[in-house]
């Protein structure tokens, strides 16, 4: 038991991919207020952004314990088998049925579908890769899990969520509700890849499913982690197509079951690898090509967020403060919450941590464990059953610095106004603008720093951060490296939740040149500078699309990047040009004698690199400098909620 623990939790590291009756600390009554000033929704690439003035629905506004008796004492995994889809490719599936151990019952049972990339064959040791939950199988969930295209024990090529990929969705949704022992109503459910084929799935409007429970899913593929900021990730992406590649290669367990699949499965694998699309596309990336590293088609396919609305299911979120998919987890909240029963739960985490690797921390401060959560979800939606979940709090985020649960009734906060802080030419941040005195800070431009950041924990899925290294914690290794704007001690608490922006004037003595912008929180007695948030921006792609960001009272606070091959401005060596950071969205508070900080450097290297090519030629090394004053008004806009909030 021990080595099978140890063998999960490697397993899921590997993977970059849980019941307290009390409540928790809540913001909100019902029935919910109107909101103080009203607020654009973020665009995407099909829709402008849009005014709205109301919060969410009303919802209790705490947390109670919900933990039926189990009416199953055990299970029974069906060996594995195949679905042939409609070009005949054959894709691998597992089943695991709810059983008693006197008596087997086959059923029919309500199904939880899951739709890896990590080879079924793995699944059994952890629900975190797509083993059956001991929990909802105890409470009549039969779980059928399948290998996507080109994946684990399924024949044909994979592609990352590709057209053909998202066709199979259906018909494998279509295999599992028409089943013998399925009762022909389905629950969408997984962890990162897993929780962005939930979304793609609801997408497609198959009768038979009638919620999901999503985990750290991806939102948009470009702006969350492919590209952040226009460069491309050199940290989990390379590691993630080599971990899918590799587990495609060992399809043992469907050689075993069906010798003439298995090894067709082997052989189409490294060919689609090799040809098709993961060598291809790295390579691609990393050279700079304008269908790869440009935001296009090929991205837009593999953004859930663009057709949220098209999802008619009961939908609860989950994500993480430092997840790789930080940015959309909340937008994800917002898209669909008004035209289906949504929640929010956002986790002090990093990815693996949501996933309950090493820990996820749950239950706290009344948030009951994740899958008492998805039970409670799923008996009320699947099963029909009226066991409160709509009753739920809307949105349970963390706080940094109350650590703390909170809930709220919506996202973004009710309460929240945007605050504009300006870089002074004393690197102190104020709010007042910046007096006629004007400031000049030089930076080496190299894409070296960060390296040993909390950026390195985060774009590592946590992976990094397992290593007890200090400046995954504290800020003030990278600050030395960087120009650092710094607010007086607080006379009183700052409690910010939402997206933030800094804009920064820049310049750049070669063609190319990219800002990291980070948040920290500073502790004088300890001298620390605790990581927040941090944003990424190639200087080059600084163009914004004002119809799709997010305006509020007048003020941009997120701002949207195009990101596309028409959208590229000129770098002219000397010449100022302003720089609108998307910073990721966060929930924190800075207490009263705190500093909040904010760190410029020319490099993030554990989130971003400039294009090889690109970077060749125009000119990898360099100077910047960050202008302040007047005529040059640096500054960053924060989501302040009033601290009677907390």
């Amino acid at each position: 038991m021990v080595i099978r623990s140890i063998l999960a939790i490697s397993i899921t590291s590997l993977m970059l991919s849980a019941c307290g009756g009390s409540s928790s600390s809540s913001d909100s009554t019902s029935p919910v207020a109107e909101r103080q000033v009203p607020v654009m929704k973020l665009g995407t690439r099909s829709a402008e952004s849009e005014t709205y003035g109301s919060a969410a629905p009303a919802a209790d506004s705490a947390w109670s314990d919900y933990d039926p008796a189990p009416t199953f004492s055990s299970s029974k995994e069906i060996p594995l088998q195949f679905i042939t889809m409609d070009d005949g490719v054959k894709l691998a599936v597992k089943v695991t049925l709810p059983s008693n151990a006197a008596n087997f019952n086959e059923g029919p049972f309500p199904i939880i579908l899951v739709q890896t990339s990590y080879n079924t064959s793995l699944g059994s040791f952890t629900p975190a890769i797509g083993g059956a939950d001991p929990l909802m199988t105890s409470h009549g969930y039969a779980t059928v899990v399948v290998d996507v295209r080109g994946t684990g024990n399924s024949q044909g090529e994979w592609e990352a969520f590709g057209e053909r990929e998202q066709k199979d969705y259906s018909q494998v949704v279509e295999w599992a509700a028409t089943q013998s022992w399925s009762d022909g109503r389905i629950g969408l459910f997984g962890v990162s890849y897993l929780g962005i084929t939930t979304m793609l799935t609801a997408q497609q409007q198959h009768p038979a499913v009638k919620a999901a429970f999503p985990i750290v899913p991806l939102g948009d593929a470009y702006r969350d982690i492919v590209f952040t900021g226009g460069q491309v990730n050199p940290t989990f992406i390379p590691l993630w197509i080599t971990l899918v590649t590799g587990l495609g290669a060992l399809p043992l367990e469907g050689i075993a079951a069906d010798p003439a699949t298995g090894i067709t499965a082997l052989l189409s694998h490294i060919t689609g690898a090799v040809t098709n699309f993961q060598v291809p596309t790295i390579l691609k990336a990393l050279l700079g090509d304008q269908g790869t590293a440009a935001d296009g088609d090929f991205w837009a396919k593999r953004s859930p967020l663009e057709n949220a609305d098209k999802i008619k299911v009961p939908t609860f979120v989950v994500g993480g403060l430092f997840d790789l998919f930080q940015r959309s987890e909340p937008l994800w909240f917002e898209r669909l919450k008004g035209s289906v029963p949504t929640k929010l739960l956002l986790g002090p985490w990093t990815h693996i941590e949501a996933a309950g690797v090493p820990s996820n921390g749950l239950p706290q401060d009344g948030v009951p464990e994740l899958n008492k959560i998805q039970l409670r979800w799923f008996d009320q939606y699947v099963k029909g059953l009226p066991v409160g979940a709509d009753r739920m709090p809307n949105v349970t985020q963390y706080v940094l610095g109350e650590e703390r649960y909170v809930t709220s009734s919506d996202w973004p906060h009710a309460q929240m106004k945007p605050q504009q802080y300006f870089f002074q030419a004393d690197k102190s941040l104020l709010k007042d603008q910046p007096s006629e005195k004007a400031s000049q800070s030089i930076a080496l431009q190299a894409p070296i720093f960060g390296l040993c950041s909390q950026s390195l924990s985060q774009w590592t899925a946590g992976i990094a951060g397992l290593l007890p290294l200090p400046c995954f914690d504290d800020d003030s290794i990278n600050q030395k490296s960087s120009v650092v704007f710094s607010t007086p001690a607080l006379e009183d608490d700052l409690y910010i939740n939402g997206p933030m922006q800094a804009n920064v004037w820049m310049t750049t003595t070669t063609q190319e040149t990219s800002v990291s912008v980070r948040i920290s929180d500073f502790d004088p007695a300890t001298g620390k500078s605790r990581p927040l948030s941090n944003g990424l921006l190639s200087a080059s792609f600084r163009a914004v699309d004002e119809s799709r960001s997010r305006i509020i009272d007048g003020v941009m606070i997120q701002p949207w990047h195009p990101f596309t091959t028409e959208s590229v401005l000129p770098v002219k060596p000397n010449e100022p040009m302003l720089m609108q950071v998307e910073i990721f969205p966060t929930s924190a508070k800075i207490a009263k004698g705190h500093s909040l900080k904010v760190s410029l450097s020319t490099s993030n290297l554990a989130q971003g690199l400039q294009p090889v090519l690109s970077s060749l030629i125009k000119g990898p090394l360099g100077l910047a400098t960050f202008l302040v004053g007047p005529e040059h008004p640096s500054s960053v806009v924060l989501p302040v909620v009033p601290n009677s909030a907390l």
